[in-house]
């Protein structure tokens, strides 16, 4: 389960990878380390059909059965709570992203803590990339979550469970944009070649 992640690009970065958007044009602040509920920027179509750039609190509102605790991670598609979401476009949304962790399933033997991996993509010059969400409005305002899939070697080797869906540009304009079934066949483990360990500590 992924609970970390860092988006450090500028508003500028965000326009040349995912297209032009209303909303906040101003600089965005660094996001070093983002956790569940902290607010965290967010693309969506508008009603206009424009991309829309956004802050929304990460954690959607928990069924019942989870007595209320937000859910930070989908994976399970074809559970009902799920699928008013997925079956509306104006409820899926994209997260910019520069890179993500996982921590080691072991402790490391000399600090006995366990060791943040940090994940991106290979080209240094191309890091920004998106997690496919969902999101809801809510009391407090908006709220949002992202979807896990398999992991594939790469993040397999750290944490075997799960990755989140990584997206690139074009794919991230079809989770958006696409029916039900095209957008939720793009919650497949990334390709581990065009992915790098960026850090380990």
């Amino acid at each position: 389960m992924c609970n970390l992640y860092t988006m450090t690009a500028t508003v500028d970065e965000i326009r040349r990878t995912f297209g032009s958007f209303d909303g906040d044009r101003g600089n965005l602040p660094r996001f070093d380390e983002l956790y569940p509920g902290r607010p965290a920027p967010v693309l969506r179509r508008a009603e206009s059909g424009t991309l829309k750039l956004e802050t929304m609190t990460w954690g959607f509102p928990g069924p019942a059965a989870a007595k209320g605790r937000p859910v930070t991670n989908i994976r399970n598609l074809a559970s009902p709570f799920w699928r008013a979401a997925l079956n509306k476009v104006e409820r899926r949304c994209i997260l910019p992203v520069t890179r993500f962790c996982e921590w080691t399933a072991e402790p490391d033997p000399q600090t006995r803590r366990k060791r943040k991996v940090w994940f991106g993509m290979r080209e240094e010059h191309d890091h920004l990339f998106a997690f496919a969400g969902l999101w809801r409005p809510g009391e407090g305002g908006p709220f949002m979550a992202f979807l896990t899939c398999d992991a594939n070697a790469l993040v397999g080797a750290v944490h075997p469970k799960a990755m989140p869906v990584m997206l690139r540009p074009a794919d991230a304009l079809a989770w958006l944009d696409h029916d039900r079934t095209s957008a939720c066949a793009l919650a497949q483990p990334f390709a581990d070649a065009d992915m790098r360990i960026i850090e380990s500590a």
